[in-house]
């Protein structure tokens, strides 16, 4: 038992599932046939009638007993061996693929098997083929796979795949049929989720939170979206509850309104303590100004930013912060904490927050605050339906108000009008936005860089605004050029992060080379208050079909759909939680009612 275990650790298979689809790379069939069919590889009993050489060449002529014909083989790379074994009126068990030439039956250089009357099955795998079938036949039985959860359909596709008795109805020409594919889809897809399943953990809230929210929301100068309307229902439901702290993400599109789903839960927290961390400064003052601006007059909300504090945090309802609030020693500790934009803080400021989240009640380590996150990156609706698994999640797939953005693919010839529209725009006191794919100039890459552009616009613009990644003033930068500025010139650093009112026009330089999520975040810098807008992608590669896709919608769901679509290979789940999964039959972008069927199952 120890040495299969240890066969099972090399091949890195942690679960039954994981071996039954750890399947046959080939199959090698040593059935005798009844019929001949020329162009396929057959398996004859054979006796040598006749050998000689020829031009250097052994040629054998075999006589076929059980279909009174003869064969002719010719043996190309020939050694003693082949003379020895080929003699004239030895019996063999020949295989090879036989073709018809002038009435011939032909099969060349046919190996002579020592075995025949089974199918065997052969294994790409690091360990020996013969590990490779002790490990299946001890471990696999249709018995305890439908134990594992599969289906007996399921179950008996999976063993006649690793012991087969019969091969046309499963396999065929060297690969499996599409029926049995789907089979192989819902199976890997069930083994991903039940994985998933395993590793969640439950915990205890510190506090069940029941506050009401009438009056936070008849206070709104707008109505809530329908959408807006279920995520809120759904986290009433998550706070509304003591035997287990909830654990939910909510992925909202750019512009969707996630932060009135965020006031809404602090208002839920009520009379106690909320807290709300952000990755960077503007997104933590945006979300203080919008708290500020929407939330009943008694509620006492606190900023705690790096060199910046509004308010008593140690007082507060509701204190929004940096990762300057993880160093806070005197942080009051509270039931409700959330977080924006979880994937863009660091390993250690991740460890941080769970044990904000997790340093509850003193000499009772059981219990959690509930947790929120939030992420405006949209994913796949598959990936949202495998993450479920892991942690509950929300999705806001509209926006209260239709943006009428235009996206265009443009090259050289466009920029002379590009030129003329965006000293329209700044006439209209509207802000245009370029983004540069690097700061300096590089070799590697055919198009100019920041530094190299910077002089070109500030010659024959006013109020041109420069930021990067590395530019540590970038923050106060990027608030200046709110207030003040026509143009900013910028690389991807603006991604996420401030609002941009009067922001109309985004020129994205070498838009081939970014991905399609990463270009709708950036689209969705424009356009924010219902203004006509315009998203160009400037490019070399004018015809490039990922672009040309791109421009056809501005959901970012179905464009999370289109970057799988269009990703070569690689990680699937890149997004909030798994990391590094490859599946082998699953198709992401195309297998979302397999998915959906899977998560039904658990």
């Amino acid at each position: 038992m120890d040495e299969m275990r240890h066969l099972l650790k090399r091949l890195k298979i942690y679960s039954l599932l994981d071996l039954a689809l750890f399947l046959p790379a080939s199959y090698d069939d040593t059935r005798l046939l009844t019929s001949i069919t020329p162009g396929k590889v057959h398996t004859f009993e054979a006796v040598v009638k006749e050998a000689h050489t020829l031009n250097g060449k052994l040629v054998v002529t075999f006589t076929l007993p059980r279909f009174a014909q003869t064969l002719q083989s010719m043996f190309f790379r020939t050694t003693p061996y082949h003379y020895q074994t080929f003699a004239s009126g030895s019996r063999h068990i020949i295989q090879g693929r036989v073709e018809l030439y002038r009435g011939t039956l032909q099969m060349s250089q046919p190996k002579s098997l020592k075995s025949h009357g089974e199918i065997i099955t052969k294994y790409k795998s690091t360990i020996k083929q013969s590990e490779m079938h002790r490990l299946m036949k001890h471990y696999l039985s249709e018995q305890a796979l439908i134990a594992e959860g599969l289906l007996p359909a399921e179950a008996e596709v999976l063993m006649s795949l690793h012991f087969p008795h019969s091969l046309e109805t499963l396999y065929r020409e060297g690969h499996y049929r599409p029926e049995v594919i789907v089979t192989l889809k819902h199976i890997e897809a069930f083994n991903y989720l039940k994985k998933l399943a395993s590793k969640r953990i439950e915990h205890p809230a510190i506090s069940a939170l029941t506050g009401g929210i009438d009056a936070f929301v008849t206070g709104l100068p707008f109505d809530l979206t329908m959408e807006q309307q279920q995520v809120i229902a759904e986290i009433a439901q998550d706070l509304s509850r003591s035997d287990r702290a909830a654990k939910r993400l909510v992925v909202g599109d750019v512009g969707s309104g996630k932060t009135m789903v965020i006031l809404a839960a602090v208002m839920m927290a009520q009379p106690h303590r909320s807290i709300l961390m952000a990755p960077t400064s503007l997104l933590a003052l945006q979300l203080y100004e919008e708290a500020v601006k929407h939330l009943p007059e008694g509620i006492r909300i606190a900023l705690v930013m790096q060199g910046r504090e509004e308010g008593e945090y140690r007082e507060a309802d509701f204190v929004i912060g940096t990762h300057a609030l993880l160093y806070k020693e005197d942080l009051p500790r509270a039931p409700l904490v959330m977080v924006d934009e979880q994937h863009r803080f660091g390993t250690q400021q991740r460890h941080l927050l769970e044990a904000l989240a997790s340093d509850a009640v003193e000499g009772d380590g059981e219990r959690r605050a509930h947790f929120l996150q939030f992420s405006a990156t949209p994913i796949p609706r598959t990936q949202a339906m495998m993450e479920s698994a892991l942690i509950d999640v929300s999705l806001i797939t509209k926006t209260p108000f239709e943006k009428k953005i235009t996206t265009q693919v443009i090259g050289t010839q466009d920029f002379p009008k590009l030129l003329t529209q965006i000293q329209t725009e700044i006439a209209r006191e509207h802000q245009v936005l370029i983004v540069y794919p690097l700061v300096e100039e590089s070799e590697m890459i055919d198009y100019q860089s920041l530094t190299e552009s910077r002089g070109f616009w500030e010659k024959r613009f006013e109020n041109v605004y420069v930021t990067h990644g590395k530019d540590k003033e970038k923050e106060e930068v990027l608030l200046n050029f709110r207030e003040k500025g026509d143009i900013l010139l910028a690389t991807t650093v603006v991604e996420v992060g401030i609002s941009l009112p009067r922001l109309t026009m985004i020129v994205i330089v070498g838009a081939e080379r970014l991905g399609l999520a990463t270009l709708h975040q950036l689209r969705g810098r424009v356009g924010r208050l219902g203004l006509e807008s315009w998203c160009y992608l400037f490019t070399r590669n004018e015809k490039s079909e990922r672009l040309q896709a791109f421009t056809r919608t501005t959901n970012g769901f179905d464009i999370a759909k289109l970057d799988l679509k269009f990703r070569e290979g690689g990680d699937i789940l890149d997004g909030t939680i798994q990391s590094g999964q490859k599946f082998k039959w699953l198709d992401m972008a195309e297998d979302e009612e397999i998915v959906a069927a899977a998560t039904e199952r658990l």
